[in-house]
């Protein structure tokens, strides 16, 4: 991915989903921002996750996000902060004395583009490890691991597995009518 962010528009945007996430969490107004007075890199559209991870032992608190560019990517940022901490279905909403013990990353993707493979075996060599994201779409299911599930998961075999999983539908990534997709992210995430 050729997209960079300077030091500058990282802090902007992390700055932001820690106002965020400490507003909508203690009851304030989310911070509203003028795209006009900003970087063209936070005010393009582009599509992003935000993830949030426990400090104490790294543990998943939250993780949405959207496939699709759909608005500045800065305004994305504070809508999928709201979305992690409030509606991440596999979690209770984050709640203020949390905040501070939490660990905010941000994976600002690349448009997905669909991977042309013939086969399972295909699939796997086609598969970029701790490069690409992957989405599988089969039917009306679609699941997706960000590029940095590979750490996690580092054998293409348990990756696929898993994600099929994800989405409800075990070894999906075998089926023939399984559509694939791939994107990239650039992580901006706090120090720790």
């Amino acid at each position: 991915m050729t997209e960079t962010y300077t030091p500058d528009e990282q802090t902007l945007l992390l700055t932001t989903a820690r106002h965020t996430l400490e507003a909508i969490t203690s009851g304030q107004d989310v911070p509203l921002v003028d795209v006009t007075e900003l970087p063209d890199a936070v005010t393009a559209e582009r599509a992003c996750f935000v993830t949030l991870r426990r400090h104490e032992d790294g543990s998943l608190r939250g993780c949405t996000g959207t496939l699709t560019a759909r608005r500045p990517l800065i305004q994305e940022v504070i809508q999928m902060t709201i979305q992690t901490a409030r509606h991440d279905p596999r979690f209770y909403p984050v709640e203020a004395h949390e905040v501070e013990g939490l660990h905010l990353e941000i994976s600002v993707l690349t448009p997905p583009e669909p991977l042309a493979f013939a086969g399972p075996d295909d699939l796997l060599d086609k598969l970029r490890p701790g490069i690409d994201g992957v989405t599988l779409n089969l039917g009306t299911r679609r699941a997706t691991f960000l590029p940095q599930v590979w750490d996690s998961y580092p054998d293409p075999v348990v990756f696929l597995s898993l994600l099929s999983d994800k989405m409800g539908r075990p070894n999906a990534w075998r089926d023939p009518q399984v559509e694939v997709q791939t994107y990239q992210a650039v992580i901006i995430e706090e120090a720790d």
